[in-house]
């Protein structure tokens, strides 16, 4: 019997030939075996984080966003450049991240204990207000 591919054990290096469909990808649940992706692997785009959760991809600005939330601080790798910057810090313990109708970044915010709205220009409000 095949030892099970972990995360752990796999090489990040981008330097080994990728296998389809990837190995590390486990379906549980035979339902979601039609949402499987078989020419996609897993990448690794950061490392660093204490705790990072709630990714949202932005396909119109080809980014993702996500919260590292002990580090009090969202991140955005972009797909362009393959780097990752500081979205916004301090960030309220964001997490739980999605868009709204219009395109904007809709997060609860635990530090505050608030659902916020952040426009376009980079600005925030209360959600709903």
């Amino acid at each position: 019997m095949e030892r099970p591919v972990t995360m752990a054990g796999r090489d990040w290096s981008g330097m080994s030939p990728i296998r389809y469909p990837d190995p590390a990808i486990r379906i549980l649940d035979p339902r979601f075996k039609p949402y499987a992706l078989g020419h996609t692997p897993v990448q690794r785009l950061y490392t660093g984080t204490l705790w990072a959760e709630g990714p949202r991809w932005f396909g119109d600005g080809r980014y993702l966003l996500w919260s590292d939330i002990p580090n009090d601080r969202m991140l955005r790798w972009t797909e362009e450049t393959g780097t990752v910057s500081v979205f916004r810090q301090p960030a309220n313990h964001t997490n739980g991240n999605t868009r709204d109708w219009q395109g904007r970044l809709i997060s609860c915010e635990h530090g505050t204990r608030r659902v916020t709205r952040t426009e376009y220009d980079g600005s925030t409000h209360r959600a709903g207000a």
